[in-house]
């Protein structure tokens, strides 16, 4: 699947990292009111996962908390990577369940779809 509106080089995660922010806005977030641009990963982590998964392969991951849940990829070489922690500046996360989805499952959600769309088109 095709990442990106211009001719963007997306070799390594680190590369991802630093194009990411730019595609991050209210629209792609999950957590429209709560997002801002002082803290752009807020919401982000389905799309975020997706992207990381169209790109480098691996398995989506999910933990659930008391009254969240948040998505992280494990890459093919068993690497874990959370390209959305930094929206959890004040605490750590506490997971109560971690499990693996399917990436049907994270979209069978229409609005997932289009975030994620909208995420590519402007990474």
């Amino acid at each position: 699947m095709p990442v990106g509106s211009r001719e963007t080089v997306i070799a390594t995660i680190d590369d991802l990292h630093r194009l990411l922010p730019s595609a991050w806005r209210a629209d792609t977030s999950f957590l429209k009111a709560d997002w801002s641009a002082d803290n752009p990963a807020v919401g982000q982590c389905a799309v975020t996962a997706l992207v990381v998964q169209d790109l480098f392969g691996g398995e989506l991951l999910r933990g659930r908390m008391q009254n969240a849940t948040h998505y992280w990829n494990r890459l093919p070489n068993g690497q874990e990577v959370d390209l959305t922690a930094g929206q959890f500046e004040k605490t750590e996360p506490v997971f109560v369940e971690t499990a693996l989805r399917s990436r049907e499952c994270v979209l069978s959600f229409a609005a997932t779809r289009e975030r994620v769309s909208q995420a590519k088109a402007s990474i």
